[in-house]
């Protein structure tokens, strides 16, 4: 509890994750989730480590070599044990004390907390009586690493030892759980949100042409981490000129210049929760009359987004009505011929020419978070709104978003307080 800089959420929360959990799982379950390693570079040098989100989300626990034990018993009763790393005098002079267990019990709700020594020493006693093994396993339809993780490494010396084991996937399940957002998980979310936004607004004064893009975002980082944000909660892209057209653009290092857009897509974590906000701003303070035309597009369509995202909505259909209002807008603005658009009025893919991401993605401990396939908008999902339109041509990227959570007829705007209109925004940046 000692080593954190956010207020934590309160054990009740994971308890209740367990349950809901155990009660989906049949009886004779055996839940392993471990830890994220933490990754080397080089010499000696390692990465700051990034907790597992579902142990995280089941536990509250981010620390390193840590391992959630689940068995599951009738009627969803559960009984549960937590593996900590011992702490020993070389880890606290070198690294800092580690959880105790006393710690450990206090921050989820399990009372059996041991040490990771005694891992094998379980698995020995609990796989062989266990009906079925559930496991970690990352299935995001977008993920893609050469490197192994922990869990999945610790799956394969898993079977080779009992190669009998019935081995499933928790991804599923735990994606549909952690779509919709619990009231104690949108604190965090809104402070996370408060944080990315005000951050902006900050540096959204000094902004002038010849800025370096490194200097936008040490100012973002500073302004962060003074609000007790951990980092930003992902790589932040801060790209001026024909850069805002570049979708993932994260070297920031030009100087911009007068008469660029500077598109900034950034957030802090907080808590273990993720912001994720983009802005497009003109390096000088002023849009030129195209800039702010394209603006005014994109601004319109982030709208129209935002009022049919309601409860009882499919993903997809969201995203087709969004498609045919961009392509309207693309008309408006030369981009497209109606004739094109004409071809296919009811889903017009030619806006994939200037508009080719998603409009939206759920957002929670990770930016882009798990859910299903093809969800069902309802209410307690947080979801981004983030239309874009890109004319590399004209050196125009403009991409606009925040972070919503979706209410009974309405949505709730997490990022309230950074600018969206063109007279704000050269208003604050004067």
């Amino acid at each position: 509890m000692h080593t954190l800089r956010y207020e934590p959420i309160p054990a009740a929360f994971y308890a209740d994750r367990r349950d809901k959990l155990a009660a989906q799982l049949p009886a004779g379950s055996l839940v392993i989730v471990h830890a994220n390693d933490i990754y080397p570079t080089n010499a000696d040098g390692t990465l700051a480590h990034h907790q597992n989100a579902n142990l995280f989300y089941l536990t509250g626990i981010d620390q390193e070599e840590t391992v959630l034990l689940m068995r599951v018993q009738e009627d969803g009763r559960h009984e549960d044990t937590l593996l900590l790393r011992e702490t020993n005098e070389h880890i606290v002079i070198w690294e800092g004390a580690r959880l105790t267990k006393e710690d450990a019990t206090q921050m989820c709700a399990i009372t059996d907390v041991r040490w990771t020594t005694e891992y094998n020493a379980l698995l020995a006693e609990w796989v062989p009586a266990a009906k079925e093994l559930w496991l970690e396993q990352d299935n995001h339809p977008r993920r893609n690493t050469y490197v192994q993780t922990r869990n999945a490494r610790m799956q394969a010396a898993l079977q080779a030892a009992y190669p009998d084991a019935v081995v499933k996937s928790l991804y599923d399940i735990l994606a549909g759980m952690r779509l919709v957002k619990t009231e104690e998980e949108l604190v965090q979310l809104r402070e996370a949100c408060r944080i990315t936004g005000e951050g902006f607004v900050e540096l959204l004064g000094s902004i002038k042409p010849g800025m370096g893009e490194w200097e936008m975002e040490g100012i973002l980082s500073s302004a962060y981490i003074r609000r007790r944000a951990r980092k930003f909660s992902f790589l932040p892209i801060i790209a001026s000129g024909k850069d805002t057209c570049v979708l993932h653009y994260i070297s920031n290092h030009k100087r911009c210049e007068d008469g660029d857009l500077i598109l900034f897509d950034i957030g802090a974590e907080y808590g273990g929760y993720a912001g994720d906000m983009t802005r497009t701003v003109p390096a000088n303070g002023k849009y030129t009359p195209r800039q702010k035309a394209v603006y005014e597009a994109c601004l319109a369509v982030h709208r129209y987004a935002r009022e049919i995202m309601r409860p009882g909505l499919k993903k997809s259909e969201y995203e087709r009505l969004v498609r045919v209002r961009m392509a309207a807008e693309l008309v408006k603005l030369g981009l497209l011929s109606q004739e094109e658009v004409d071809a296919a009025p009811e889903n017009p893919l030619c806006v994939r020419k200037y508009f080719m991401h998603g409009t939206s993605h759920p957002i929670g401990i990770d930016v882009h978070d798990v859910g299903p396939a093809d969800p069902i908008f309802a209410v307690g999902q947080v979801w981004t709104i983030e239309p874009g339109i890109y004319i590399p041509a004209e050196n125009i990227g403009i991409r606009i978003e925040t972070d919503v959570v979706i209410l009974e007829d309405t949505t709730e705007d997490l990022i309230p307080n950074a600018p969206l209109d063109v007279e704000d925004i050269e208003a604050m940046m004067k």
